[in-house]
Order: C-alpha cells, then structure tokens, then sequence
C-alpha cells in the first residue's frame, strides 16, 4: 500500500509533519513515512490512504485521528536511567550542587523532561531525587513530564512496565521501586509517581516558556533523543524556548548524537567524561567550552533514605499582560522591558521596570499604569525563580488595581509555587468571583484540585472551562494564556479529562 502513494502527496505530507510536529522527514526518509502513514491510516479505518492524507493536509481530520497519528510518528525508544552516563553527571555532578545552593534557602528544584513518552525518564528522575534529598517534604520538587503523544502519556500515568523497560539496570532498583502486577508486569511505587505531573505539550508549535504550561524558571531540562528528528529551522527555535525556560546556571541535557550550532550559540558547552551538557550562561561574552574535573565515582544508585513525598502540582497557568492601558509617555519603557522578558532576559527587564515603577509610584493618578508594570515585573521576578519577590509585585498590582481578575489568577500561580495549596485555591476564587467568564482561572482550578486527588471536583472546573471556551473563536489567543489559542487550550483540558478517566 505504501508503495502506492504519489511523490506529490509525500511532499505535502512532509510539510504538514514539519510543521505540526517539526518532524524531518526528507526525501530518503519518504518511505518510513509511507509505511507510518498506511499503518495509521489502516488502524482509523480508511482503506484509501490517499483520501487520508488528503484530509489530514487540508485539516479535516478530527483530533482524535491526528493523536493516533501523533502516537505511529513519535513511538520512542526509552527505558529506565537510559543513557546512564548522563544519569551518573546528575546524581554525582549536577544535582547536589543544585541541593546543596538551595537548602536552608528557597527550598526549590524543577525538572523538565520533555518528550518523555512512556515516562520512564521522568520516573528515573524522581527515584534519583528520592534518593538524594532526604528530607523531601520540606522542599518544592517539579518533576514536568511534557509529550505530544497523549497515548504514550496515559501509560505513563499508571506506571506500568514490563521487562523491556529495565534492560540494564541494578536488579535492587526494580525489587525496591516496583511491585509485581497480576499479568506479571511491574507497577511503580505510587509515592515515586506522585512526584512527576504529565501535560501533553507540543514542542514544535505551543509557546514555551509559559506559565500556563509551567515550563518556566526550570532547573534542568531534559530533551534526549528529540531533536535529531527535528529539522534544522525547528531545532533552533526549540532550543532557543529551552534556553529561556532556564533560570541562570540552568542546565540543558540531550542526546549525545544530538548537534546544532545552536547548542554553542544559545548555552555554554560542558564536557563532562562520556557526556556533553550546556549550560545557560548569560555573563558569557562568547561561546565557551567548559572541561570540569573528573568524576570522583561512577553512578552508584546507593540506597537511599528518602521518603515519599506529597504530590506537585503542575503551576496553573498566569497572565501575559494585563489589560489596563498606561499613559503614553512611560509606553515606551514598558513596551521594552516587555520586549526583554519575551527574549528571556527577565533580569534586565526586572531591572528597565524597576525606574518605571518608581516613577509611577509616586505619580498621583497612575495606579493602573503601575499595577501593570508591577505584574510583569512579579512575572519576570517569579521566571528568574525569586518567588517570594514576586509575591511583593503582584500584591502591589492588586493594590493599586483591586478589580482585575488576572492579578488574583498571577498571584494564585505564585502561591502554588510557594507550597501554598489553599491560598491558591483562594485567590483563583476571586479571581472567578471578578469574572466568572475567565477561563484560565477554572482550568487551574480544574488542574490544582486533580492534582490533588479530587477528580469530580476537577472535571466540574475543567467543564465549565470547556462551557465558556465555545464562545471564543477556535483560533484566537485566550486572555491570560499567554498567547495559547481557544483550540489548543481545548485538547489540553479534554486530554486532562482522560488523564481523570484514567485514574
């Protein structure tokens, strides 16, 4: 059947794939997708793969058909502490750095694994952290599990694996963190599940970094044997969103057969032994190539003391502006401190608004002017990982502006990233209490009370978020969802309601 598809309907094919997926599928590559394309086609019951791929270029297929799709062109090869050279540079280099800098401080560490499929990645991870930070309730621990695939995803939240998945691991590790399941299958712990929150994510086409998708102010981001798919164009814009998710200092860890001058271009190059990281370095004045000392040990997976810990709660999403307008006189400096956080440079936007806020501060008359130079300052504050700074801002914007649902929905992000459940659950009732119409404020409720073990209460939220979606147009931005279109904030939340189904 395969054999059978014209040149002209692959190249259309192509374009489409890149474009939805930002897969590369060149010339040579036409017959792996031929034979992909009859796969799926045949499973979705159209007999004439060509009037498939005719409806799928011209974006007649329904969301459900494009997901089985998704699932055929992104089946990944992944496996417990896959590629464990990286895994040795976390647990003995990486890591304790990061835990040793934040303890006694803010108590925080976020992890991006993206493109995680069956979420074997992300699930090393949490054992890995279960592991080396002893005293795991008195941190804030993200484990972001992100994919386009949401059938991969769905096997990832029950953490069900058989042996294929332990290829190469200690035999302890699957003794201590599993447990047998009647068909002979091995069952993850629920404490080390608990600590890792799946979203279905788009890295070719959704806007990152975002607090409506929570990838933002990350520690480490994880993104292994993606991007060799990816093609050139794509891959640049990728790793550019990957640098301004990081904090400073924040480290990037891909495949070791993953290239790209926009490695060296956009992150300072780390030669670890075996491995090679990068890193964001923005006092850098050119590339540079950094050979640290050898690692004293290799991975030892020492048993640990850890404990379980309480579930994370993927951070509900915040406003990209807010919508009072100021005088024209100080448009121009907002607008370029704007600019700057749009480019991920949030220190020298905090630091173009921080003369804006004085000035308005003591301008009699321009409370709505200051309110909003204060959220993007809170929001800038919160990305560069100055939560409790952040929390002063947008307290200050609600002052000087009571009445604006977004400023309650910001603040209700920052206290979940504070550990602060009910004072988040609270503010976005103020929020909805303002304007009963904000969608973004139901759907965090929606995700906050699924996280945390409600899921009747959940898909209410999630309900009445789809209810007032169907008045907005399919394809323009929702406000307060930083640039995300009415469509795409549709597939998340029905995608969130399966993972509920689930459950």
């Amino acid at each position: 059947m395969s054999r059978q598809i014209s040149d002209r309907l692959l190249t259309q094919l192509s374009v489409y794939v890149t474009s939805w997926l930002g897969l590369h599928f060149p010339e040579k590559r036409w017959g792996d997708l031929a034979r992909i394309i009859s796969h799926a086609a045949r499973e979705l019951g159209f007999e004439d793969v060509d009037a498939f791929i005719e409806r799928l270029v011209s974006r007649q297929t329904t969301k459900e058909q494009e997901e089985i799709l998704a699932g055929h062109l992104t089946i990944g090869e992944t496996y417990f502490f896959r590629e464990q050279k990286s895994f040795d540079i976390l647990e003995n280099r990486i890591l304790p750095d990061l835990i040793a800098s934040r303890r006694g401080r803010e108590q925080r560490l976020r992890i991006w694994s993206a493109g995680c499929s069956t979420g074997e990645e992300p699930y090393s991870l949490a054992i890995l952290l279960s592991r080396l930070i002893p005293d795991p309730r008195e941190w804030q621990i993200t484990i972001l599990a992100t994919d386009i695939n949401s059938r991969a995803l769905g096997k990832a939240v029950h953490g069900v694996y058989s042996d294929w998945s332990f290829r190469g691991i200690p035999q302890w590790v699957r003794q201590r963190y599993f447990t047998k399941t009647p068909n002979g299958h091995d069952e993850l712990q629920h404490a080390i599940r608990r600590m890792v929150t799946f979203s279905v994510l788009n890295l070719a086409e959704d806007n990152y970094p975002s607090l409506s998708t929570n990838t933002n102010a990350m520690d480490i981001i994880l993104c292994r044997n993606v991007l060799m798919y990816f093609e050139p164009k794509q891959q640049h814009k990728v790793i550019k969103s990957f640098q301004r998710s990081l904090l400073e200092g924040g480290w990037l860890v891909v495949s070791p057969c993953e290239t790209s001058p926009a490695f060296s271009t956009c992150f300072e190059t780390v030669v670890f032994p075996d491995a090679v990281f990068y890193k964001r370095n923005e006092q850098r004045n050119k590339p540079q190539v950094i050979v640290p000392t050898l690692i004293s040990q290799p991975s030892s997976l020492i048993e640990g003391k850890g404990e379980g810990r309480k579930p994370q709660l993927i951070a509900p999403p915040a406003p990209g502006k807010v919508k009072q307008v100021e005088p024209k006189t100080q448009t121009s400096v907002y607008e370029k401190a704007l600019t700057l956080y749009h480019q991920g440079k949030y220190k020298e936007a905090a630091h173009k608004l921080s003369g804006l806020l004085a000035e308005t501060e003591a301008t009699s008359g321009a409370k709505p002017a200051f309110g909003k130079a204060a959220a993007l300052m809170a929001q800038a504050q919160a990305n560069r990982g100055e939560i409790a700074v952040a929390l002063e801002w947008v307290e200050k914007a609600i002052a000087a502006d009571k009445l604006n649902a977004e400023l309650y929905y910001l603040r209700a992000t920052i206290f979940q990233e504070q550990g602060e459940i009910l004072k988040a659950v609270a503010s976005l009732k103020q929020s909805i209490y303002l304007d009963q119409a904000f969608v973004m404020a139901h759907f965090a409720l929606g995700a906050l009370t699924l996280q945390s073990g409600k899921p009747r209460e959940a898909g209410r939220h999630l309900e009445n978020a789809l209810s007032l979606l169907l008045a907005c147009p399919a394809d323009d931005p929702v406000p307060g969802a930083e640039g995300m279109t009415g469509a795409r904030l549709s597939e998340i939340i029905t995608a969130t309601k399966a993972c509920i189904s689930q459950r």
